[in-house]
């Protein structure tokens, strides 16, 4: 691979070591640049990503940076590319794929659940390969720009998907996922991109956040909340809700890496305010509440004393209208009638 072709590392990628607080977006850059200075086996793959700096901008200067052959543009053919990129991870090299918009995954969906899962299973080698790209909606994107995809790729042994929700997650996760050994698909929802409220001064020292420990956002001893993604923020505001006018104290617990999931976390929560609500901005059949569902019933089963409820998107695809995307949305009001019912059980 072509080595760092300049000594300085771009001032927009700089705010950490001088102790600005950084966007989600901006942790993100941060990790993949870091982790491409400190080892030359790492390389990005995807469209846009090079003399347009990514549709997001996330690698905006990294091919001046760090050259042709290690930030690769690629044609409109995700099959391809990544199926290229598994070929890089079985030579020893550590690929990092951006799928402009995760709606678009599909046509590699062959190479990864045939391919690139199994590899270890079939005795093919490590396979140490990130594909990453925003997911989510609430930015008016429409069916083909806002879906959340986590659950297509669930059912698939050999897979880790990781979700995080604050940049130092985002950071910690996406260095985790570059380090693993196995396959790792890194959802990042677009609207927490840029949020202002979600900046932070994250550690100027090396660090990583462990692939499959869930977070405790918040200690209650009324309710569990098990949610993760933009979803977080939601369940954060209907838990000052419910603090203040119902004096409910709310257990939030933030997922962070879906695969493998943090039974413990969830089970621990659940044995200590018995009452359970899951919250996910995916639709709603076939969602990760039922897996999770299931998983308190066989674990944690007598431990509850109301229903498990869940909030999620409505069975549809992703409205273009504004006001029908906000209905299709799980809202802060939706959590809150969802805790109050439980509650009150």
């Amino acid at each position: 691979m072509t080595t760092t072709m300049e000594t300085s590392a771009p001032e927009h990628l700089t705010k950490t070591s001088r102790g600005e607080a950084v966007t989600l977006l901006e942790a993100i850059s941060e990790a993949l640049f870091e982790e491409m200075t400190a080892d030359e086996s790492v390389f990005l793959l995807g469209e846009d990503i090079g003399v347009y700096g990514g549709a997001f901008k996330v690698t905006r200067g990294f091919l001046e940076h760090f050259g042709a052959n290690r930030v690769i543009d690629t044609p409109i053919a995700e099959g391809g590319f990544t199926g290229a990129a598994a070929g890089a991870a079985h030579m020893g090299l550590r690929p990092v794929v951006e799928i402009q918009f995760m709606d678009f995954i599909s046509p590699a969906y062959d190479v990864i659940t045939n391919y690139i899962a199994t590899s270890l299973y079939r005795g093919a080698g490590p396979m140490p390969l990130v594909i990453r790209g925003p997911v989510g909606g609430g930015n008016r994107g429409g069916p083909f720009h806002s879906q959340n995809v986590e659950m297509a790729f669930f059912h698939t042994p050999g897979l880790k998907i990781v979700y995080p929700s604050t940049a130092y997650d985002a950071k910690g996760l996406l260095k985790a996922a570059i380090r693993d050994d196995n396959p790792v698909l890194f959802e990042e929802h677009k609207g927490l991109y840029r949020a202002p409220a979600l900046r932070e001064v994250l550690p100027d020292e090396d660090f990583v956040v462990p692939l499959g420990k869930a977070r405790t956002v918040r200690e209650g001893q009324d309710l569990t909340v098990v949610t993760y993604g933009a979803m977080v923020h939601k369940s954060v505001e209907a838990a000052d809700i419910l603090d203040a006018e119902d004096g409910l104290s709310v257990d939030i617990i933030d997922l962070r890496t879906l695969l493998p999931m943090d039974d413990d976390a969830i089970v621990d929560s659940v044995k200590k305010t018995n009452r359970l609500l899951i919250v996910h901005e995916d639709t709603r059949t076939g969602g990760i509440a039922g897996e999770i569902a299931m998983r308190v019933s066989e674990k944690a089963f007598e431990w509850l004393d109301a229903p498990m409820l869940r909030v999620t998107a409505i069975d549809a695809p992703v409205p273009y209208s504004g006001s029908l995307e906000d209905y299709f949305l799980p809202q802060v009001d939706d959590v809150v009638k969802a805790a109050r019912y439980l509650a009150a059980y």
